[in-house]
């Protein structure tokens, strides 16, 4: 008996180094560097989130750790070249990049590229060309064109159900204003214009009333909004709007100008954002588009996962072409309001995101 506990202690000391090492192996390390082009915007500090909790869930799923270093750009190409340049000083092992300049995106692959650092761009999109520099860059996203398309078929459903209330005038033609986003992104480009295409394929006569861009922020299309309503009133049959937050602005300002909830225009949005949802089921937001943080997350860990532990990205994620990751938009409205992932909240986690200052 003596001899046989010995020998149990003797394999125990023997296997635990053993052990060890393999906790040692099982908890590698996954350095990731993720840049913002706005922590404040809505919809990406919903991303963000997203891609910090499912990062957690990876971490105690697999026995690894996930060092996501995220930072804040505020607004600035020059800072967020900054941020990218310690990322790669720290030797991360793939940078996310969610741009301010999209037109910046060849200097940051010719950057990655030279330290040998696999890149992934989110929601903003670089030109093809700069993309081709590397075939180590990549994009995850959802289709611009898509989610204009599904806001003019929004419209053009409500306008043939229900014409006699959205024609305020009776003229037969249905009267908008465009609240754009940022000057030359390519989001707000395409959202624009397939939005009023879809309604002019579909047989609806159109008149712009006015447009202008509100950079995305919903102070910014409150402003506009309210000018617009100074100017043409009731007229304003509806709002289009390239994404959530302007949308809330747009309302924000017709029931400050003494506007009632059944008395506002039509206003669409693109996010689905938790406060766009909020103002769908309340009944000022008439719908938006689903784009879809959870998803891009999603895959933006995967494409993570599998470029730091050298497998290949294409048995991760659903690839394009070798480069794109395209997640599909779906229309929300009342009747649906409810079947979308409604769980996200104000991003507490990203209070403690660096500056980069």
């Amino acid at each position: 008996m003596r001899r046989e506990i010995a020998l149990l202690l003797g394999l125990a000391l023997t296997l635990s180094p053993l052990t060890g090492c393999v906790r040692e192996r099982r908890e590698r390390t996954i350095r990731v560097g993720v840049t913002l082009y706005q922590q404040e915007d809505t919809f990406i500090s919903a991303l963000a989130q997203s891609l910090q909790q499912k990062a957690l869930e990876e971490e105690r799923i697999r026995g690894i750790k996930m060092n996501l270093s995220m930072m804040d750009g505020w607004g600035s190409q020059a800072v967020q070249t900054e941020q990218i340049d310690r990322f790669l000083d720290k030797g991360c092992d793939v940078i996310c990049v969610n741009l301010v300049d999209r037109t910046a995106a060849s200097t940051i692959i010719d950057k990655a590229h030279a330290a040998q650092v696999p890149i992934i761009f989110f929601n903003r999109e670089p030109i093809r060309e700069d993309l081709d520099r590397w075939d180590r860059a990549y994009y995850v996203g959802s289709h611009a064109a898509q989610a204009g398309e599904l806001q003019g078929e929004l419209v053009a459903r409500a306008w043939r159900e229900s014409s006699e209330r959205m024609d305020r005038n009776g003229d037969g033609v249905l009267q908008y204003v465009m609240l754009e986003g940022e000057p030359g992104h390519q989001d707000a480009l395409l959202r624009t214009e397939y939005s009023i295409k879809t309604l002019t394929e579909a047989g609806i006569t159109v008149e712009k009333l006015a447009n202008d861009a509100g950079d995305w922020q919903r102070g910014k299309a409150s402003v506009l909004m309210t000018q617009w309503l100074q100017t043409y009133g009731d007229q304003i049959e509806v709002v289009f709007s390239n994404n959530d937050d302007m949308a809330l602005g747009a309302i924000d300002a017709c029931l400050e100008a003494g506007r009632s909830k059944e008395d506002l225009p039509f206003v669409v949005g693109v996010d689905a954002t938790r406060p766009a949802l909020e103002a769908v089921r309340e009944g000022t937001l008439q719908g938006t588009v689903h784009n879809d943080a959870d998803g891009q997350a999603e895959s933006i860990l995967s494409l993570i996962c599998a470029l730091a532990e050298g497998r290949e990205p294409e048995k991760a994620v659903l690839l394009e072409g070798g480069t794109y990751v395209w997640l599909n938009h779906t229309v929300v409205t009342r009747e649906n309001v409810d079947e979308i992932r409604s769980e996200r909240r104000a991003a507490p986690i990203l209070k403690a995101l660096e500056t980069g200052k």
